[in-house]
């Protein structure tokens, strides 16, 4: 992208993974700053290497280490996160493009966020927990490249052999099942009888493997 055509607020892609624009520098060498939404870390680039990406119902995307999937088939309700997508601000509020509000009370008009901003109905999509079965996964741009970088660095003889197919494998998603809120995580890489679970995590083959803690799910490289 060329530097006039980055805006605060929207979504791209650096280093193949999803983030979003929260400043424009020109000032600045690096001037585009950004937000990884898996982890919400920070990092500094050019516009010459970000590609836009537009968000829509149905996207599912790895945010602060939770993952959802965004839809517009019922108004949000109070606890819920919603996506301004389409943000029409009056003159005193400050929302902006592709910002991420937890909605605190909502009516028939609209909803009120927990930053006490106003949102139409029509400017947000919902951001339901877990990933649906008919969702468009975008937190990588490339899942195939993505597995591939995370083997690089992997010892190929430490990598445990398949047995009838259950091991972890690149790319499967596991939903932890002993804790209250929902969390999913993918492995993105495996070495030896470690796995390594993006947003940093490192558990055991063994854990991974124990019904009780985890639940696989799919592959992402299926969908």
């Amino acid at each position: 992208m060329k530097l006039y055509q980055v805006r605060k607020g929207q979504f791209v892609y650096y280093n193949n993974e999803l983030h979003r624009v929260y400043g424009v520098k020109p000032m600045f060498k690096q001037s585009v700053h950004l937000i990884r939404l898996r982890d919400l870390t920070q990092h500094l680039t050019t516009a010459a290497s970000v590609e836009k990406y537009k968000p829509k119902e149905r996207d599912s995307f790895i945010f602060n280490h939770r993952v959802y999937t965004l839809r517009n088939d019922r108004q949000a309700e109070p606890g819920d996160f919603i996506l301004i997508h389409n943000p029409m601000p009056d003159s005193l509020d400050t929302y902006s493009l592709n910002e991420i509000e937890v909605v605190e009370t909502a009516d028939k008009k609209g909803v009120i966020t927990s930053n006490s901003q106003g949102i139409k109905h029509n400017e947000y999509l919902l951001m339901v927990p877990g990933r649906a079965s008919d969702s468009n996964p975008i937190e990588y741009k490339d899942i195939e490249r993505a597995a591939a970088e995370n083997m690089q660095d992997t010892d190929l003889d430490q990598l445990p052999h398949p047995i009838n197919g259950l091991l972890p494998s690149i790319g499967d998603i596991y939903l932890k099942k002993d804790q209250d809120e929902l969390f999913e995580a993918m492995v993105v890489a495996i070495k030896g009888q470690t796995v390594y679970l993006g947003g940093g995590l490192e558990v055991s083959q063994e854990e991974l493997m124990n019904p009780d803690k985890w639940e696989f799910l799919y592959n992402l490289l299926d969908k």
